[in-house]
């Protein structure tokens, strides 16, 4: 009898250190860019507009909030009043796409492990500042070549350049309100 309650206690002991894995959250895969995704700010299908887009899933939903550019992506991570509850924010992978006009349907990259290219020449598929993200620093400098603007982290995103006017013309730092 005392033997089983020893083996029940080493069980219960070791057990739970065999899978360490189930603690640590699983992240959604992207979901691929199709004809029903449409943008969550200006209610457009994505496929319409040219330049990088952006996906955020989120516990609370089945499918992802689509964007139609990756401004309105990092817009959406630092607005309160937006859902909290986020697994997992993709954009499009410049550095993979076909060109500005085709940004790519399976292309995405986790957002806070991307470059991106602020106060560049391009703008995003509504017409305004984009942040355009690469997922290697050659890539994103040799867009700066060509397009201006400076290479930045996801957290490095002024909040004034996303959530402030098209120009991005006020582009303070932002607090830190963004979910990491």
């Amino acid at each position: 009898m005392t033997l089983r309650i020893v083996c029940v206690l080493l069980a219960a002991i070791l057990l739970p250190g065999c899978n360490k894995d189930a603690a640590s959250p699983v992240i959604p895969p992207p979901v691929a860019l199709n004809s029903d995704a449409m943008g969550l700010f200006c209610g457009m299908n994505l496929l319409e507009h040219p330049g990088p887009k952006g996906q955020i899933i989120t516990t609370s939903r089945i499918d992802p909030f689509w964007f139609t550019s990756v401004r309105d992506t990092v817009a959406f991570t630092l607005m309160p009043d937006q859902p909290r509850d986020i697994r997992a924010i993709y954009v499009s992978d410049m550095a993979r796409a076909t060109s500005w006009e085709d940004p790519g349907a399976t292309n995405w990259i986790d957002a806070r492990k991307a470059l991106f290219v602020i106060e560049s020449r391009k703008q995003g598929g509504m017409g305004a500042a984009e942040a355009v993200p690469f997922g290697n620093r050659a890539a994103a400098d040799a867009f700066v070549a060509a397009n201006g603007g400076k290479v930045v982290s996801f957290a490095e995103i002024p909040s004034a350049y996303v959530l402030g006017s098209d120009t991005a013309g006020d582009q303070t730092e932002h607090s830190d309100v963004r979910l990491n």
